[in-house]
């Protein structure tokens, strides 16, 4: 079926054709004709990303009486950034129809002039729960005359607890009104609100009832849980392209990892409640003109974001909320192009998989983190491929060419490109030199055996041998216990069979006793790694004045050293 089928205005059909609207999406496909031909309550069930603006937009726009200026149709939206994103686009869409006028109306913007735009009179409002209710309240918006309701990401709003608000923006409205009711997700709370508010509506589902976007592929890598930031950024560096969005789980957490990623050279910045509206707009503006490729948020921060082309969606951690996964994965693969949804796991969070797997109805599949030699093949071949399809401005490099020739002419041809990617590709290779396998031992495996461990073997010191004792800047306050320092030496020392002796975990800092003739490997090691986004700082023989590493440390020979402090 095309759009000129469908019985929109022709105005519509004009503004969209200049959008380039080619073929209806599967619930345009079956909401336009039935809203066009009908006024039916509807309850749709659809992914973000499947096109419902336009699906109750268009039929909706194109039943609007022009001679009259009341509000004939209101939409509701759980976010500002949404809001503002269906404002546009009904904007877009009713082009070539002058006398209709739009209004959005929602928090962190001033009252004054959204009132003042409604007083002029607007057909169609679009708004978040809490600005209407106080414009309702304020007696400066009117219902009375509504002629069509629509809830989009009505799950969302509910779980935002919106529930009051809408309920009172509902009882404002003529029950002979045609409501619309969209959501991801079809929980008792929607079906209450369908009960409640809604006439016999026509149920239109798209794929499987709360199911993940069909498009989306959904992987999983193992890891320890002091290695999670090592495989995000593993991560990150093995998609050269990648334009993603991170999620963690708290706003400190989501600041932590935003900031180390940017001081190690990555183009991020957090999204997170601690934002003013002015700081969140400016992050969300650089992030759609693709100035930041990576956006590290929580999940009520990213709530109605509306960025259509994401590649990867990266779980730091997995959501407590099984349905909140759904929402997160189902931010990447919309608009038909396909996304890849990366959870970083440790085995505590086996359980938590299985059931997100059986939310979604779809099996993660297993993948190892990316070793350092197969990142940097990546990285490698597609700078290689950006230069070949590069556009070369000849008017403005050619007078330049003479001495660039003359500068390089002791240079062969293989020794020039060598020189050339080195320049660009040093960094990569200095950094995942020597790069270790930070993938759990019981990886796959261990999701369908109850059995596996997650900690590495060692066996304790024995007497007589000699060792050293080594000290490093994470303790307690970052939440280390014996079995995660063990974790550390283990994977630093690259032996399952490392003699460890005695461990003593402080609030700023560890001490360890392990093999002397070890010492200096584990030292290294360990200064190559990060616990919880913090770059770890180990040295040898030093031992403790107290129980805080800001304290006085001795020297062996009984000297007192400089005091000094190692923040974790």
């Amino acid at each position: 079926m095309l759009f000129t089928e469908m019985g929109l205005s022709p105005e519509i059909l004009q503004g969209i054709s200049e959008l380039g609207f080619v073929e209806p999406t599967p619930i345009q496909e079956k909401v336009i004709p039935l809203l066009s031909e009908e006024n039916r309550d509807v309850l749709g069930l659809a992914q973000t990303g499947t096109g419902k603006t336009a699906a109750f937009g268009l039929p909706a726009l194109s039943k609007i009486d022009l001679s009259e200026v009341t509000t004939q149709l209101l939409i509701l939206s759980p976010t500002r950034e949404l809001c503002m994103q269906i404002g546009r686009d009904l904007v877009n869409y009713s082009k070539y129809i002058p006398q209709l006028k739009i209004v959005s109306v929602y928090g962190g913007a001033p009252i004054d002039k959204q009132i003042s735009s409604l007083r002029k009179g607007a057909q169609v409002v679009v708004a978040t729960p809490g600005r209407i209710r106080d414009l309702i309240r304020r007696k400066k918006v009117n219902l009375s005359n509504i002629k069509m309701m629509v809830l989009d990401e009505a799950d969302e709003m509910l779980r935002m607890g919106f529930r009051e608000e809408v309920d009172e923006i509902l009882k404002e409205t003529p029950q002979s009104k045609t409501t619309l009711l969209f959501s991801a997700t079809m929980g008792k709370d929607i079906l209450n609100i369908a009960k409640t508010y809604m006439n016999n509506p026509a149920e239109i589902t798209i794929g499987n009832k709360n199911s993940s976007a069909e498009n989306v592929s959904h992987i999983y890598h193992m890891v320890h849980a002091r290695d999670r930031y090592i495989a995000l950024k593993r991560v990150v560096d093995f998609y050269p392209d990648i334009y993603g969005i991170v999620f963690c789980r708290t706003r400190r957490e989501t600041k932590d990892v935003a900031a180390s990623l940017m001081k190690e050279g990555y183009n991020a910045e957090a999204l997170h409640g601690d934002l003013t509206q002015s700081q969140r707009d400016y992050v969300m503006q650089k992030f759609r003109d693709h100035t930041l490729s990576v956006l590290v948020a929580t999940d009520v921060a990213a709530r109605g974001l509306d960025v259509t082309d994401l590649t990867h969606v990266i779980n730091y951690n997995l959501p407590d909320d099984t349905e909140n996964y759904n929402h997160r994965s189902g931010r990447t693969g919309r608009a038909g192009k396909s996304g890849i949804a990366v959870s970083i796991i440790n085995m505590k969070e086996k359980g938590k998989l299985k059931l997100i797997e059986k939310s979604i109805k779809k099996k993660f599949d297993y993948l190892p983190v990316p070793e350092g030699k197969v990142i940097c093949e990546r990285q490698l071949f597609n700078m290689i491929e950006k230069v070949k399809v590069s556009n070369v401005n000849h008017e403005q490099i050619d007078p330049y060419m003479e001495k660039v020739y003359e500068m390089l002419s002791d240079f062969s041809k293989e020794e020039i490109i060598k020189r050339f990617v080195s320049e660009e590709f040093n960094r990569f290779l200095d950094y995942y030199n020597n790069a270790g396998n930070i993938n759990s031992d019981t990886s796959k495996a261990s999701l369908d055996n109850e059995s596996g461990s997650e900690r590495g073997k060692f066996s304790r010191r024995k007497k007589g041998k000699s060792t050293s004792r080594i000290i490093f800047n994470v303790g307690k306050g970052k939440g280390l216990n014996k079995k995660d320092a063990i974790d550390l030496l283990v994977a630093a020392s690259g032996r399952k069979d490392i003699e460890i002796g005695q461990i003593d975990i402080f609030k700023r800092a560890s001490s360890v006793e392990v093999e002397e003739k070890l010492a200096k490997k584990v030292i290294s090691e360990l200064n190559k790694r990060s616990y919880k986004g913090v770059n770890i700082e180990a040295e040898e023989n030093y031992e403790f004045a107290g129980n805080d590493f800001r304290d006085r440390k001795k020297d062996p020979r009984g000297k007192k050293k400089k005091r000094q402090r190692i923040n974790s």
